[in-house]
């Protein structure tokens, strides 16, 4: 019995003005989720410049309280933009929408109700985004619902196609190559990201509870799969987790991989048809901090792969970390880029990643434009656990963001903030990137600083201009945290240690499988001195600044071009009596998900965090850099956050820019962007 009921209401008919016109010229329209199937958030527009980014208006806006049962407050959505029309996600319902792109009226609205099992899925929310597909007469739009089903709508009318899969659906917790546990209803399986439309074909990934630890070890596997596009049949499974006689299945010791679950992918793929490839950037195996029972490298975790397109098979792969306990699992949409290196055209492929390391390949072989050696790593201590004596780290290009902690990371505005920096770490080891997870004990460690899970790039990526050759890269250097294990609850049977300790934002272990988020409860006490405690110095962070910046990297000679700080320096420092009488530096603002837009002059990118300045009420600024220094030449006020990326269109020689903006006490709002009639 179906748990699903399709809304599809059609609120306006998308036969007018809109989807009438004749084509755009070429470039202009934004079809896939990064503007292209290589991911470039590029578009080569220009009326939109520095002279006139400031003078930008607000055409329309779109909000989505009500497509769903409350408010939204977390919207990451990227629109698609095809022949006038936008297409995008929206609500807690996790809606389907078309507006005109001109006036952003809605032209259609189709939802979908999934009861218990949209309830308890592990990705909540309106995701981020849509796939569009068309043969010159079908138009289609696909996306993932939150109960995980492939759904394939008529971008017309909003309404399912009933040739696709079982009247339009494709139940994803289905002919998967394995029993979901513990049920179809509650199984611990989900996607975000959209899926990859790539000429007929559909790829979908898998994502599960975000956390750090799950119920068990032996959670469910995040296989990738393919599906025709036009009929929703299954085309091929690719198996993250080898199965037993498959390539890689020895690099998971004693049978680990038959009992290691996740594994997934869970952003954005990317994907070249002229050679046929689909990239997979896949996550971490279960759990994030602690890998015991599943000793060994363990392929294809944390690994770059590519894979055929027409049959799954791998063509090559490379591993970016072995035996990963950081939560640094691969976040970013490799880029596809056209380089030339040392005078030689290369076709390459540059995936950004949490650890501020851009790992940079031979799209075609893997084999590393630039040498990746292995280098050693620290050993942990940690009882059953097994540790990779090497890690793979780039030369170049350089490392963008801060990823291990050390004492000269430490705030410093002032010498008795530092010292009363120093007076918290002490508790606390610090040490370069990977350095591994300790156990949670009194008087100390406590845990390990470091960046992992929120740190450098997450999941909106980077962005290329195949003009210039440089990749424009957001990362945060503030999203601290402090990893202790403690022995698992007893309910876990097969989870020894789950994480004990944690920094600004709370994730400490309340039940099976359960973490505690911002706005839960006081997590239970570890084993410290003083129970939880942030990671703060007088209500400031920890570290010193920038806490997030936008860097710019040639990738025809592998350095750094430029890097900024990016976002205004937030309230909290700017008014604190500690810093009264300092001259504070343009600070940035962290935060794990700032996505950037290129243009054909500009870099563009909203603040993550809202401010109030003399020149404007509380809110937060789209911002425009010079993509050739920097410098900021241009912004404009917005009411809320940028909570999902930009992108850009232009319509009858008019250029608009979209933003998901969200936070805090504002829900979720599209605002598109352009310059006033007479410009």
């Amino acid at each position: 019995m179906k748990t699903l009921i399709a809304l599809g209401l059609v609120v306006g008919l998308v036969a007018g003005p809109a989807l009438a016109a004749s084509a755009p010229p070429a470039n202009v329209d934004w079809p896939t989720y990064a503007a292209d199937l290589a991911g470039s958030r590029y578009r080569p527009l220009d009326q939109i410049n520095a002279a006139n980014f400031s003078n930008l208006e607000v055409a329309w806006r779109f909000k989505t309280d009500a497509l769903g049962t409350r408010p939204e407050y977390k919207l990451e959505g990227t629109p698609l933009e095809v022949d006038g029309v936008i297409y995008a996600t929206a609500g807690t319902r996790r809606a389907v929408v078309a507006l005109d792109a001109v006036t952003g009226e809605l032209l259609w609205v189709h939802g979908e109700k999934e009861g218990a099992r949209g309830a308890a899925s592990p990705r909540q929310l309106s995701g981020r985004g849509v796939a569009y597909w068309s043969d010159g007469r079908e138009k289609r739009i696909l996306y993932v619902t939150q109960g995980y089903r492939l759904v394939s709508l008529d971008a017309h009318t909003g309404q399912r196609v009933a040739s696709f899969g079982d009247a339009g659906e494709v139940d994803l917790k289905k002919d998967w190559d394995q029993e979901v546990w513990p049920d179809l209803t509650t199984g611990e399986a989900g996607l975000h990201a959209t899926p990859l439309v790539v000429n007929d074909t559909v790829v979908v990934g898998a994502a599960f509870r975000e956390g750090f630890t799950p119920a068990r070890m032996n959670n469910n596997k995040g296989y990738v799969r393919a599906f025709d596009v036009r009929t929703g049949k299954r085309l091929w499974t690719f198996h993250n987790i080898p199965k037993k006689g498959e390539f890689g299945y020895d690099t998971w010791l004693n049978g680990s991989a038959d009992t290691t679950g996740n594994t997934g992918v869970w952003t954005q793929m990317t994907a070249d048809p002229a050679l046929n490839l689909v990239y997979l950037p896949v996550e971490s195996p279960t759990s994030d901090f602690y890998g015991g029972q599943r000793p060994g490298p363990g392929l294809f975790g944390n690994s770059l792969v590519a894979v055929d397109l027409t049959t799954g098979q791998r063509k090559w792969h490379e591993q970016q970390i072995h035996h990963e306990i950081w939560d640094y699992d691969n976040s970013s949409a490799p880029l596809l880029i056209d380089v030339n290196v040392a005078g030689k055209p290369v076709k390459a492929v540059a995936m950004p990643s949490k650890q501020g390391f851009l790992y940079v390949y031979d799209r075609a072989t893997g084999q590393p434009v630039w040498p990746i050696p292995e280098r050693k790593v620290p050993k942990g201590d940690v009882p059953g656990e097994w540790y990779a004596p090497t890690q793979p780290i780039p030369s170049k290009p350089p490392q963008y963001a801060r990823n291990g902690v050390a004492e000269s990371d430490l705030i410093d505005f002032t010498p008795a903030l530092h010292a009363k920096a120093l007076e918290l770490v002490k508790d606390y080891k610090l040490g370069p990137v990977y350095t591994p997870p300790v156990l949670s004990q009194s008087p100390g460690p406590l845990g390990v600083l470091n960046m992992s899970a929120n740190g450098g790039t997450n999941w909106p990526g980077g962005a290329f201009d195949p003009e210039s050759h440089i990749a424009y890269l957001f990362a945060c250097n503030s999203c601290l945290e402090a990893i202790g294990l403690v022995p698992g609850p007893k309910e876990m049977t097969d989870i020894h240690y789950v994480v004990g300790v944690a920094g600004e934002t709370p994730r400490m272990i309340k039940g099976p499988g359960e973490s505690v988020g911002a706005d839960s409860p006081p997590p239970p006490k570890h084993p410290g001195p003083s129970g939880y405690r942030t990671l703060e110095v007088d209500g400031l962070p920890l570290v010193k600044p920038p806490y997030g910046t936008i860097t710019a990297m040639d990738l025809d000679r592998g350095d750094m071009l430029w890097q900024i700080p990016h976002g205004e320096t937030p309230d909290l420092l700017r008014h604190h009596p500690a810093l009264k009488g300092v001259t504070l530096p343009r600070t940035g603002q962290g935060s794990y998900g700032v996505g950037v837009l290129v243009t054909k002059t500009l870099v563009i990118a909203g603040d993550p965090q809202v401010t109030t300045t003399d020149d404007h009420p509380r809110g937060a600024m789209l911002r425009a850099y010079d993509k050739k220094t920097g410098k900021e030449v241009g912004s404009v006020w917005m009411p809320a956050p940028q909570s999902g990326s930009p992108m850009t269109y232009e319509i009858d020689g008019k250029q608009y820019l979209v933003v998901a903006i969200s936070g805090g006490n504002y829900s979720g709002e599209y605002v598109a962007f352009t310059l006033p009639s007479a410009e």
